[in-house]
C-alpha cells in the first residue's frame, strides 16, 4: 500500500512539472522507476502505458485552457509516434542490466540539458505567434523526439520542447501545451511496440494506475499553472533532481565507494541549490 501511494505520488509530481514545463514526466517518473529497481525496458514500458491516460488529460486540460497550436500537433504525430515505436522495439531487445547504466547516462544528459536550458533562457509568455514548422523539420523532429522517448523513457518533452521554443515569437505556454498534447499518440505508439515486444505478462497494473491517477490528478492543475509559476524555476529544479537520481543510479551499479558517492551528492546539492537562487536572482533583475 505505501508503495502504491508513492507511485500516485510520483506520477502527480510527475505529470505536475511535465504539465508545466512540457517536458520530464517520463524523464522523472523513468528515473524513479530505475531508482526503485525496474529493469529498463518495463520502467520505460510501465511508464508509457499510464502516460496513455495522463497525455489525453493533459491534452484536454490544455485544448481547455488555450494552449495548443492544432496545426503544428498535427505534424508531430505521425513521425513522433513512428519513431516510438521503433525506440520501444528496439530497447525491449536489449538485455536489461546491460543496458540500464546507459539509459541512465541519457537521463542524467537529459537532466543537465533541462537545467541549463532554463537557467540561462526565460522565454516570454507574451509572445503569441503561430509554431511554424516545415514538413521536413517536423518530420526529423518527430522521428529524433520520439525515438528517444521511448528508449529512455523520456526525451519527447525535453527534445521538442527546446527546439520549438528556439523559433522567435512563440508563445511558451502554446509550446508547452503542444508537445503535451501530441504526446498522446506517442505514448501509445510506445506502448504497442513494448506490449508487442515483451508482453502483458510482467507490467505491474497496480503501480501503472497508480501512476495514472496521480497524473490525472496534476493534469488540469498543471495546465493551469502554466499561467501562473514561472518556468525558469520548475526546470531548474527538475533538472537538478534527474541529475541526482541519475547519478545515484550510475554509482550504485558501478559500486562507487560510499564515501565518494556522498562527496558527489554534496557537489551536486550545492550546485543545484546555487542554480536555483541564481535562476531566481537573474529574473528580478530583468
Amino acid at each position: 500500500m505505501k508503495r502504491l501511494i508513492v507511485f500516485t505520488f510520483i506520477g502527480f509530481l510527475a505529470q505536475l512539472i511535465d504539465g508545466s514545463l512540457g517536458m520530464a514526466y517520463g524523464v522523472t517518473s523513468t528515473t524513479l522507476l530505475l531508482t526503485f529497481g525496474f529493469a529498463p525496458a518495463m520502467a520505460s514500458a510501465s511508464v508509457h502505458l499510464a502516460e496513455v491516460v495522463t497525455t489525453a488529460a493533459s491534452g484536454i486540460s490544455h485544448i481547455k485552457f488555450g494552449n495548443v497550436d492544432r496545426d503544428a500537433v498535427l505534424k508531430l504525430i505521425v513521425p513522433g509516434s513512428i519513431g516510438a515505436f521503433a525506440g520501444a522495439c528496439f530497447l525491449s531487445n536489449l538485455p536489461g542490466e546491460l543496458v540500464k547504466p546507459y539509459i541512465s547516462i541519457f537521463l542524467l544528459l537529459l537532466g543537465v540539458y533541462v537545467l541549463f536550458r532554463f537557467l540561462n533562457n526565460s522565454p516570454s509568455a507574451s509572445e503569441n505567434r503561430a509554431i511554424s514548422l516545415s514538413k521536413k523539420r517536423s518530420v526529423s523532429l518527430g522521428l529524433i523526439a520520439g525515438f528517444a522517448d521511448a528508449t529512455g523513457g523520456g526525451g519527447w518533452g525535453p527534445i521538442a520542447t527546446p527546439v520549438l521554443l528556439s523559433q522567435k515569437g512563440i508563445s511558451a505556454r502554446k509550446v508547452v501545451g503542444t508537445v503535451d498534447t501530441s504526446e498522446f499518440a506517442i505514448a501509445i505508439s510506445a506502448t504497442l511496440g513494448f506490449l508487442i515486444s515483451i508482453g502483458w505478462e510482467d507490467v505491474n497494473w497496480y503501480w501503472v494506475i497508480a501512476l495514472m491517477a496521480g497524473g490525472i490528478i496534476a493534469a488540469p492543475i498543471a495546465a493551469w499553472l502554466i499561467r501562473v509559476l514561472p518556468s525558469y524555476l520548475l526546470g531548474v529544479l527538475v533538472g537538478g533532481f534527474i541529475i541526482l537520481t541519475n547519478t545515484r543510479t550510475l554509482l550504485s551499479t558501478w559500486s562507487v565507494d560510499p564515501t565518494i558517492g556522498y562527496a558527489i551528492y554534496l557537489v551536486i546539492l550545492a550546485g543545484w541549490a546555487a542554480a536555483i537562487i541564481f535562476s531566481v536572482k537573474k529574473q528580478k533583475q530583468k
